[in-house]
């Protein structure tokens, strides 16, 4: 988190002012670094470059197309969940045979439009699924390339709502009725098999669980050379985690935020390279919360301080329409005053405006006392922040702002009250 720094008391975004931003630009708002999520990429392209590989983005965790064209400059390609991730990675310059199409729900009309623009790859969740693109594929004359996505029944130990790996999960397909498919394929006229799948979940800490799946589809592809099937690519997913807590190191002010160790790119790569060799084909890795959560900032104004039976709140003005993830997922946050003081320390939730008694961004943690209009930062807030957000009690979505040194510029307007009925 080397692009948020504190200087002069201040928090800096790169080599401006959180503080100056903020008197231009209406709370709250997403703050970017434009250097952090370069340089995040250009990591793990490096940390890659001993095997073939391609490094699809994936959309959901950030999809502002300003953030997607500095992505497709570097070369990346994207990982999509629906026909309008498609038409945004196509608008931001990823050429259509850099994106894969995972999802267990894919519409009819999605399915064509990727056929259509002729996509990479459909990740392939189901028999049925595999029945309906052969139907389309037929009835435009087209091959439908797909992958299989198998479901390789591995607990990340991570929250369930960020799992996709477990067979008790929607996604994938298990190993017995992937083995049947490869027998059947020739049913399948509009088909063309060229690779394997697999995405175990989000904000993995280690090496074991990419370990395992790597081994079980180099067993999957020693079985399907076997049977005349040459795979073009295997994708491993992405997944890898990132720091939420003790964000800044020098910041230890609570022993209860105990810093998790961080699983590096290349230490990932590294571990995984004798497996990697050993597949034979292209690469393909779906980074999204490593490469943009912790080049974001929530910059949030305090709006009021009240004190309920010796409770402590802190009432800003972004709320769970602006960042649900403490709400869904009962996500942590760290929460720093973009000015520092040395004010006493007090124990207090953080909550919105939203008429919501689940409407917090942080619930009993110290900040120093802070005043009616002071600004807070909710840090590594780039992943599932602003893609999340709604209109819910009719509030306006936030600004996105991306920073570039010393330069700032809006990405996105703040919504507006006559679009709200849109």
């Amino acid at each position: 988190m080397h692009f948020y720094n504190f200087m002069h008391d201040e928090l800096y975004c790169e080599d401006i002012s959180v503080q100056k931003i903020a008197e231009n630009i209406e709370t709250p708002f997403y703050l970017y670094s434009q250097k952090a999520i370069l340089e995040n990429f250009a990591r793990i392209d490096i940390a890659f470059r001993k095997v073939d590989h391609l490094i699809c983005y994936a959309l959901k965790a950030n999809s502002n197309l300003t953030l997607l064209s500095l992505l497709a400059q570097k070369g990346s390609g994207a990982d999509v969940v629906s026909a309008g991730e498609i038409y945004l990675a196509l608008k931001s310059g990823i050429p259509p045979e850099k994106i894969v199409y995972a999802g267990v729900g894919k519409k009819d009309d999605e399915i064509r439009y990727a056929l259509e623009r002729g996509i990479l790859a459909f990740n392939m969740e189901s028999i049925q699924e595999l029945s309906v693109i052969n139907i389309i594929a037929k009835s435009l004359q087209k091959k439908a390339p797909i992958s299989l996505r198998i479901n390789p029944n591995i607990d990340i130990h991570g929250h369930p709502y960020i799992s996709t790996g477990k067979l008790a999960d929607k996604f994938g397909i298990e190993i017995p009725k992937v083995k049947q498919i490869l027998h059947k394929l020739e049913e399948f006229s509009n088909i063309e098999l060229i690779g394997l799948h697999c995405h175990i979940g989000s904000q993995i800490t280690e090496t074991k669980p990419y370990l395992k799946v790597t081994d079980l589809l180099n067993e999957l592809a020693v079985e399907m050379r076997s049977i005349g099937i040459h795979l073009k690519f295997v994708d491993i997913g992405g997944g890898l985690g990132v720091r939420y807590k003790n964000v800044f190191q020098e910041n230890q002010k609570s022993t209860t935020l105990d810093l998790k160790s961080i699983l590096t790119p290349e230490n990932l790569v590294s571990s995984l390279l004798p497996n990697l060799k050993q597949l034979s084909c292209k690469i393909i890795f779906e980074p999204g919360r490593v490469l943009v959560a912790e080049a974001s900032v929530l910059v949030t104004k305090v709006l009021f301080h009240k004190e309920n039976q010796g409770k402590q709140f802190i009432i800003v003005d972004a709320g769970m329409n602006d960042l649900i993830r403490p709400s869904l997922y009962g996500a942590y946050h760290e929460i720093v005053p973009v000015k520092q003081n040395t004010n006493e320390m007090l124990k207090v939730d953080v909550v919105g405006p939203i008429c919501e008694s689940g409407d917090f961004l942080a619930k009993d943690t110290w900040l120093p006392e802070v005043q009616r209009g002071d600004l807070l930062a909710v840090m590594t807030t780039g992943a599932y922040g602003f893609s999340l957000s709604s209109n819910y009690n009719a509030r306006l979505r936030p600004a996105e702002v991306l920073v570039d040194g010393e330069k700032f510029q809006i990405i996105r307007e703040r919504g507006k009250l006559e679009n709200l009925w849109c």
